[in-house]
């Protein structure tokens, strides 16, 4: 067993997505979650940047004794994983390899529609792995700049008409193309859920970038020996580059638990 914690990164708020369905995963294992808040979004930023900002989050969490890293952010993971797991001797888990075999997996007629960043979109990462995994897919992307932002404000409920006509834009190109089934590849994004499957109806599956990472990073600890112990309480830190009262605020409704306190605040830029 190795009891060290796990971390996880993302932008801002979306990567708790992740953290939700890693402990309902993993609930024996000790999260560090930071959230780079002050930089948020990563979506529109060049290649350049986001590799110079996922190294100084990396740096930031290697400061804790880790045994392996998720990325819990589609932008980071289309344009940087492969550089970091080459510049890291632990295991680093990025979204796309896994939301993509999980998406060909219940795909009917493989038609399969991706929403993202518009720096993941323009990656092509998520295309270019389906179609390795499953030449024959069609695949439609679609790139969604205001979601993050709204989902930082906390507009992700149903009957609020600024995010509801915002997805009804971006998501009805992808629903009269005949998908059907889509991936949510930020994970900011499964917070719209409900508002995404009353657009798209039932006739299209929903898959979820951060609850596919969670089951790969399992997959990866049980390979190679690094579960905590079975019945330890697990647990989660929280670092923002920002102010911690905003991150506490909308996390604890995320999260279903009072975050007041909890989140601390750190200097990314020393990293």
């Amino acid at each position: 067993m190795d009891m060290r914690p796990i971390g996880v990164f993302d932008s801002g708020l979306g990567g708790l997505t992740a953290v939700r369905a890693l402990r309902q995963i993993l609930p024996e294992e000790h999260l560090i979650y930071f959230g780079d808040t002050a930089r948020v979004p990563y979506g529109g930023r060049s290649k350049e940047t986001l590799l110079k900002y996922a190294r100084q989050d990396v740096h930031f969490l290697r400061s804790f004794d880790l045994k392996a890293i998720v990325i819990a952010c589609g932008t980071v993971s289309t344009t940087s994983l492969s550089t970091l797991q080459k510049e890291n001797d632990l295991p680093i888990v990025g979204v796309v390899e896994p939301t993509c075999r999980r998406a060909l997996s219940v795909t009917n007629h493989k038609k399969v529609g991706i929403i993202a960043t518009l720096a993941s979109i323009r990656s092509g990462a998520y295309e270019a792995t389906l179609r390795r995994l499953d030449p024959e897919v069609e695949v439609m992307g679609k790139p969604c700049p205001l979601f993050v932002p709204l989902v930082e404000s906390g507009r992700i409920h149903r009957g609020d008409v600024v995010i509801e006509t915002v997805a009804r834009e971006y998501l009805e190109p992808l629903k009269s193309a005949g998908i059907d089934t889509l991936i949510l590849g930020c994970t900011h994004y499964p917070l719209l859920t409900d508002i995404i499957s009353d657009i798209c109806g039932p006739g299209v599956s929903l898959v979820s970038a951060g609850e596919e990472s969670a089951f790969e990073l399992k997959r990866l600890l049980k390979a190679g020996e690094l579960r905590a112990e079975e019945h330890s309480p697990g647990g989660a830190e929280f670092y923002v580059s920002d102010r911690v009262e905003d991150f506490e605020r909308i996390a604890s409704v995320f999260l279903g638990e009072d975050l007041h306190h909890a989140a601390r605040r750190i200097d990314i830029d020393q990293y």
